[in-house]
């Protein structure tokens, strides 16, 4: 089309509204993957309203686990410095994979060929003549 959606359309980021919307909130940090993350007046329990502003489309399912609990006020400071850092064991957190691709399919689904393995006998199909 050649014209920029985005300040009018909500699933390709943040539109016009928004962003005046965030217009005198702290910016409080950003994550790896370059989402924003806004904090600013009193919710109606007097907790300060806290923002994500996404790098892309807007999937909720991006926001890292720790950005996900100063989202929610599970933690009081940004992650950064409020949470510990990660151990070496911990993978880093992935999307919701869903509808893509990369989804989980197991063995017996009909992307992966329909043919589940053979049980081991404790299943017996239903016949109507039995």
């Amino acid at each position: 089309m050649g014209i920029n959606l985005n300040p009018f359309t909500w699933w390709n980021g943040a539109t016009i509204g928004t962003w005046f919307g965030l217009r005198g909130m702290a910016r409080i940090g950003e994550d790896a993957l370059g989402h924003v993350y806004y904090e600013g007046r009193k919710d109606t329990a007097g907790n300060p309203r806290r923002w994500v502003i996404y790098n892309g489309a807007n999937d909720a399912s991006r926001v890292s686990p720790e950005w996900f609990s100063w989202l929610h006020h599970q933690v009081d400071g940004a992650p950064d410095d409020a949470l510990p850092l990660p151990r070496a064991w911990q993978k880093p957190a992935l999307a919701n994979m869903t509808g893509t691709p990369e989804a989980y399919r197991p063995s017996g689904a009909l992307e992966k060929g329909g043919v589940r393995a053979r049980s081991s006998g404790d299943y017996e199909a239903w016949s109507p003549d039995a």
